[in-house]
């Protein structure tokens, strides 16, 4: 057990080191900050909701089909990713490190990224439906997590494990 509790402290040692790489504010120039800003929206709960909802109510066929594989991979990574969020009770960087989000914070939870499972579980599932769109889609699912790091609102495991939460339910739904 002391040997697990070691590998844990050093795992959170090494990623509070890599957020804090990948968070300086001072040099972060303005347009970059505005492109992650929108960027990061996208993992949001009314772009995300409606990515998903709006084909399912305006579509047919196959994009209507896939539409509500991603509402329902949506819906259920949402639940995971809120049960995981109040059951570890991580709080966010700018509780515990020498920086400021730059973006407003949902909640105080840090662990996991409720934006990226979002973004991941709406593009997933979409990619899953539309193989020729998988990249594009995946890269702006992994783009919408690395921006929650940039902005200062989450560490890297965070992301990940919320964009695995996303991937996983996609894949049993």
């Amino acid at each position: 057990m002391a040997g697990q509790l070691s590998l844990l402290a050093r795992v959170e040692r090494s990623e509070r080191a890599l957020f804090v790489r990948c968070v300086d504010h001072a040099t972060l120039h303005q347009s970059w900050r505005l492109g992650w800003t929108v960027l990061t929206h996208l993992g949001g709960t009314l772009s995300s909701i409606a990515i998903a909802g709006l084909p399912l109510l305006l579509a047919t066929g196959a994009l209507r089909d896939a539409a509500g594989r991603a509402a329902a991979t949506l819906l259920v990574s949402h639940l995971a990713v809120q049960l995981v969020k109040r059951t570890v009770n991580r709080r966010r960087p700018s509780m515990r490190e020498a920086t400021a989000s730059l973006v407003a914070e949902p909640d105080r939870f840090s662990f996991p990224s409720g934006h990226s499972a979002a973004a991941m579980a709406v593009a997933f599932a979409y990619a899953m439906a539309f193989p020729t769109l998988a990249l594009p889609l995946l890269i702006v699912a992994v783009l919408v997590g690395m921006s929650r790091v940039f902005l200062g609102v989450h560490y890297p495991g965070d992301v990940v494990v919320g964009q695995a939460i996303a991937i996983v339910t996609a894949l049993l739904v």
